[in-house]
């Protein structure tokens, strides 16, 4: 089921050229990154790392909305560290993803709440939901 948006609350504009051996950059200038393929030594970074970063930004912003509904303080080291793997099957791509999450100093049962909560709200979960293996995994 494709859910529509009702309300756009913003629109993030890039345009890439060359593939995974090109560039990318952001129609307001605030993004001008190198590509390269994953594993290689060549300049900047990686679609896989960029899905990442994203991904893990947003999931750590899902988990502080959960907390501030339940009104429970997040530590200031509380972090997401993401893991994309780009794999084969057969001759076809997939992905499969991990979040490791750290919540220094919450409880277990309420860290536990907050990260179900934030994979439910969390935009990027939802689109990957049902379409790439994840794990969430709670430090």
């Amino acid at each position: 089921m494709i859910n529509n948006i009702e309300n756009v609350v913003y629109t993030g504009k890039t345009r890439t050229t060359g593939g995974r051996k090109g560039a990318a950059r952001s129609d307001d200038g605030r993004l001008a990154i190198e590509l390269s393929p994953p594993g290689s030594n060549g300049p900047g970074t990686n679609p896989e790392q960029l899905f990442g970063a994203g991904w893990s930004a947003c999931f750590l912003g899902a988990i502080g909305k959960a907390a501030q509904a339940g009104k429970i303080a997040l530590p200031t080291d509380a972090a997401v560290e993401a893991e994309v793997d780009l794999g084969l099957t057969g001759d076809a791509y997939f992905l499969a993803a991990r979040l490791n999450v750290s919540l220094p100093g919450v409880d277990r049962d309420v860290a536990r709440s907050l990260v179900e909560t934030a994979h439910q709200i969390c935009p990027y979960s939802k689109a990957s939901r049902g379409n790439i293996d994840v794990e969430i995994n709670l430090a």
